[in-house]
């Protein structure tokens, strides 16, 4: 080993030739050449007896002057009796601890979910607090450090809705609040919960109570024709099981939901299993002509079972898929407010019985008691409405107060 005065133009020389070469300006600071091109800057140095070397970067990135200075900075540290490897290895951890304990509100909100899902007994709740964070948060929050989450920027997601949708977006503001206490509790951020309601309610209005109930925010059915010509602008599945949900009357898990199987071509059926109508029970849709043609007009995959199929092989339409693309259409509706559109128009516009409305939305009609004694569900009936709905969609777009004129008889 060979002490030099080392300089640019030697150590350009050096680097083609293997061995280690000894500053004589800085003890301990070694060129260490292991092949040609190979070389590294290395500091040997002695500690409690024992001897160790401490690497300081490859000889190609940083030059003698820059070697003399990083070895300068760590035997000042050994002066003072400290170790420079602890010291960086030390600083290594912290930034891994960093690393690991930075996490984005969206890691966070689908970690919890992860996490407390498993203990949510109503499949519906899951799929509300999924619809609802793709639709109402993560759009804002969703990219930023969950550390950073304040009241402002809750303020910012709640505020739009908050008057409109008080009851949806008292339960967003509670699922918000139950992942920051996670993530507070995880140590993946510190302080006060900024959508706690003592703190949020300071700047939002109490609304939470005004309405018990939610009602779906509907499209007015004078408006329908129109949007329907602009959704069958859109193409993909998506748009395609939108429409089929406003022909249909359908609830958005039903027609998530619809198989092949279910789907009786020759009969004009759709029959809905028990298992996934509301009222727990079978429900047959008599399908329109426009809504075969739109399910003969689907793709169909090989192995996948759903009418309408997903982004992923095999699986279905996702929770969120219908919600946000309403909310890209039309910000004042709702995929479920389609059926109170329906309601309306058949009410106003057509002459059939109250029974038939409500059964071609699924909906239980008299007591507990006529129910038990009811021996039809007006299918027929029903199939004529669903025509006639089917022709009232496909019409020419009127303006705001004209009169449609599908007064029809049963």
């Amino acid at each position: 080993m060979t002490k030099t005065n080392l300089t640019t133009k030697r150590v350009a020389r050096l680097v083609k030739t293997p061995g280690r070469y000894r500053d004589a300006d800085v003890k301990g600071l070694l060129l260490c050449v292991t092949g040609p091109g190979n070389a590294s800057w290395q500091l040997r140095y002695q500690l409690n007896g024992a001897e160790k070397w401490m690497g300081l970067g490859s000889a190609s990135e940083f030059s003698i002057k820059q070697a003399r200075e990083r070895a300068l900075a760590a035997r000042q540290k050994l002066a003072d009796g400290i170790d420079p490897l602890q010291v960086r290895r030390a600083e290594k951890v912290a930034q891994k601890l960093a690393a690991a304990k930075t996490m984005t509100f969206e890691q966070a909100t689908w970690r919890y979910f992860d996490l407390f899902s498993v203990e949510w007994k109503n499949a519906k709740w899951r799929s509300q607090f999924q619809n609802t964070m793709r639709a109402y948060v993560l759009p804002t929050l969703g990219a930023l450090p969950i550390e950073s989450i304040d009241t402002t920027l809750i303020k910012q997601v709640l505020e739009p809705h908050w008057l409109a949708k008080a009851p949806t977006m008292s339960r967003v503001r509670s699922r918000i609040e139950a992942i920051l206490d996670w993530a507070t509790a995880s140590g993946y951020r510190a302080g006060d919960n900024p959508a706690a309601w003592k703190t949020i309610g300071k700047v939002l209005p109490k609304v939470g109570r005004v309405a018990r109930v939610e009602h779906h925010s509907a499209l007015p059915y004078g408006e329908l024709p129109a949007f329907l010509v602009e959704l069958r602008k859109h193409v993909g599945t998506t748009p395609r099981a939108l429409e089929f949900a406003v022909l249909s009357c359908a609830r958005t898990n039903e027609v998530r939901g619809a198989t092949w199987d279910e789907i009786d071509f020759e009969q004009k059926v759709w029959t809905v299993p028990a298992a996934r109508t509301k009222a727990h029970k079978e429900h047959r849709v008599p399908l329109s002509d426009a809504a075969l043609k739109l399910l003969k007009s689907l793709p169909v995959e090989e192995g996948n079972p759903y009418v309408f199929i997903g982004s992923q092989r095999g699986a279905g339409l996702s929770h969120g898929a219908m919600l946000v693309l309403m909310g890209r259409l039309r910000t004042d509706g709702t995929v479920h407010g389609f059926r109170s559109t329906f309601r309306t128009w058949a009410g106003e516009q057509t002459h059939y019985p109250v029974d038939v409305i409500e059964m071609c939305l699924a909906h239980n009609v008299g007591s507990t008691t006529e129910r038990a004694y009811a021996r039809t569900t007006l299918f027929e009936r029903r199939r004529k409405l669903m025509e006639t709905w089917a022709a009232f969609c496909a019409s020419k777009p009127i303006k705001t107060g004209d009169v449609v004129a599908l007064k029809t008889a049963t």
